[in-house]
């Protein structure tokens, strides 16, 4: 027996008398761009098919290759897939961030580990694997030149045989990953099976965490934000898109752009029934977006906190001449350049205000996959019901990891455009005033260019003006405007998505919350009950502006701890703003550390605000 291999048996005699049954956090660190991320997906979907919930982290740098890069996957068969920060299982592949990945491993935790590294592990509180993985690829792969990338799905097939995943789950999800690829799907099933069956042959087994199979996947698909915002904004009836790269709102696009050119073709002539531009910058794409929306397109553009910086001047010309727009802002780290492959909830209010002058905008707030989809179709319905801009507020926890959801299901109303008269109705209703109110809603009737009526033409202007669009600047025209804009404001509170409310008798504290937030609250509010035996009740926001079920929900509560992820309490701050009466109960808790927030930061927060209530009175 080789000595790695009678280590690793020496410490698994350390195991505990039973196995924890699909529920563990694994860590995968590796450096950037050397092809893991397939070898990880594969890893993912294996556990998934076996019929167990599965959620991934994926922690990149802002660089194209060499960096460290880490890929979290979460196992819990009780659906809790929020983020968590103790690690069960390593698997340390990248010499550079080995030695620190395992100071960071709790006593207990698993390593798997290449034998070359072994001078790095200076621990014997660990359980550690050491894997010959040169020897093994040199045997599976016979180039020299993919051996660098093949080595990875071995750690997947080692894991299969320490975890108790059946093979024939992570041949199945090679050929998953390489549907279009025979050649490599067989190349890579090749190594994974040496590696798995060298690990069965020579590791001792483990009884601290195993995989067991279970239907609990069933009708659920595994799918990242962005592309369930993509199919939204398909399904939606999108039919313009601008945009200018930025990470992390890129691959929506680009989602976007495969589907549209596969679902989008005049079916005659297969010409494209769509436009996409990619714009010189973020300025200019916004400025694309009005141009559409105002010429009757469904139109929108995807960004990061920078982009929206930029389009500042713009947002204040949407709202003000109420052309229907879309931005889909997916947040990441900042201020400035930031931490770009980082989340955050830091542009809510920026995005709630953006432009100068007195300005709001309403703000959906998904907060899964399903919302992802459903709020971007929601967004631009909404944008042409409402005449203004909307904005769609996810994250890079949302929009660029991993997430299991429930099958999408689209909307069956029929596309509306909103107040839109036609030539007939023109004839019909006499004069025709771009900006007056008729019906006390705020929103006025509009015209699309190309209506073939003396009455439909009108000025489009980001200058004062008055109901029939014609510049002024007096004092009158102008509030009467801005009191308008108002009540459409107003208007929008009740069409909005509203909050999901879960209310527990005998709660001590309620949480509100909003977009990635949501799944480590619900997880914490469970930890807080059955482990420290507190009932909170939870509100959760799914847009801005709020209404009444808000100000029902701050009345029924002395303590209101709000969750966000940034550092200056946002929304705590738009809350106290529309109520006041309850600014001093409306405490702030925040996580704002780039990483996704997770279930025992919540129980911590929450514990110290209950703790603070307690000590003041």
């Amino acid at each position: 027996m080789s000595q790695a291999v009678a280590e690793a048996e020496t410490n698994s005699d350390r195991s505990a008398s039973s196995p924890s049954i699909n529920d563990l956090v694994i860590k995968i660190a590796t450096p950037n761009g050397s092809g893991s991320q397939s070898a990880n997906l594969i890893l993912m979907r294996s556990i998934f098919t076996l019929g167990v919930p599965v959620g991934a982290k994926n922690l990149f740098p802002s660089n194209i290759q060499g960096l460290p890069t880490w890929f979290i996957v979460r196992v819990n068969e009780n659906g809790w897939l929020a983020h968590r920060n103790h690690t069960d299982l390593m698997v340390a592949m990248n010499p550079q961030t080995a030695a620190e990945d395992i100071t960071e491993l709790d006593p207990g935790a698993m390593l798997v580990i290449d034998e070359t590294f072994k001078s790095l592990v200076k621990r014997d509180d660990l359980h550690c694997f050491f894997i010959p993985f040169n020897t093994l690829v040199k045997e599976a792969c016979p180039e020299t030149r993919l051996r660098k990338m093949v080595v990875n799905v071995m750690y997947v097939g080692v894991l299969a045989s320490v975890l108790g995943i059946p093979f024939e789950e992570i041949g199945n999800a090679i050929d998953w990953q390489f549907a279009k690829k025979i050649k490599a799907a067989e190349l890579n099933k090749t190594a994974a099976l040496a590696a798995y069956t060298w690990a069965e042959e020579h590791l001792p087994k483990q009884n601290l965490h195993r995989l067991e199979r279970r239907n609990l996947t069933k009708d659920k698909i595994v799918i990242e934000g962005n592309e369930a915002a993509a199919l939204g904004m398909l399904f939606g009836g999108v039919t313009f898109l601008a945009w200018y790269p930025i990470t992390p709102s890129s691959s929506l696009c680009e989602h976007l752009i495969k589907y549209l050119g596969k679902h989008r073709r005049d079916p005659e002539t297969g010409q494209a029934t769509y436009a996409v531009i990619q714009a010189e910058d973020e300025l200019a794409s916004m400025g694309m977006v009005i141009g559409a929306g105002w010429a009757g397109a469904r139109a929108f553009t995807a960004t990061s906190g920078p982009g929206i910086s930029l389009m500042a001047e713009m947002a204040g010309l949407a709202y003000f001449a109420e052309i229907p727009s879309v931005i889909v802002d997916i947040q990441r780290m900042g201020p400035s350049t930031g931490l770009p492959t980082r989340t955050s909830q830091g542009d809510v209010a920026k995005a709630y205000y953006l432009s100068h002058g007195d300005c709001k905008h309403v703000l959906l707030l998904p907060g899964n996959m399903q919302e992802c989809f459903e709020f971007s179709e929601e967004a631009l319905h909404l944008a042409e019901q409402l005449q203004t801009l909307v904005f769609v507020m996810s994250d890079l926890d949302l929009g660029m990891n991993k997430w299991m959801s429930d099958s999408f299901t689209p909307s069956t109303k029929p596309i509306s455009r909103g107040k839109v008269l036609n030539a007939e109705e023109l004839s019909r209703n006499g004069e025709f005033a771009r900006y007056r109110d008729v019906d006390g809603d705020g929103i006025p009737y509009r015209t699309l260019p190309g209506t073939l009526h003396p009455n439909a033409a009108y000025f489009t202007r980001g200058t004062g003006h008055t109901e029939i669009a014609t510049y002024s600047e007096k004092p009158e025209d102008w509030q009467r405007n801005i009191d308008r804009l108002h009540r459409k404001f107003d208007t929008a509170r009740e069409v909005v998505p509203q909050p999901m409310v879960s209310e527990t008798e005998g709660s001590v504290a309620g949480i509100i919350a909003y977009g990635s937030s949501d799944p480590a609250v619900a997880e914490a509010r469970h930890i807080l009950e059955t482990k420290h035996d507190i009932k909170t009740s939870y509100l959760r926001l799914r847009a801005l502006p709020v209404n009444g079920a808000v100000k029902a929900f701050c009345e029924r509560h002395s303590l209101v701890c709000v969750v966000e992820q940034n550092r200056d309490g946002q929304v705590t701050s738009i809350l106290r703003g529309e109520y006041p009466e309850f600014g001093a109960k409306l405490k702030p808790a925040l996580h704002y550390n780039g990483m996704p927030i997770d279930a025992d930061s919540v129980v911590e927060l929450v514990l110290q605000r209950i703790a603070e209530q307690k000590g003041s009175k």
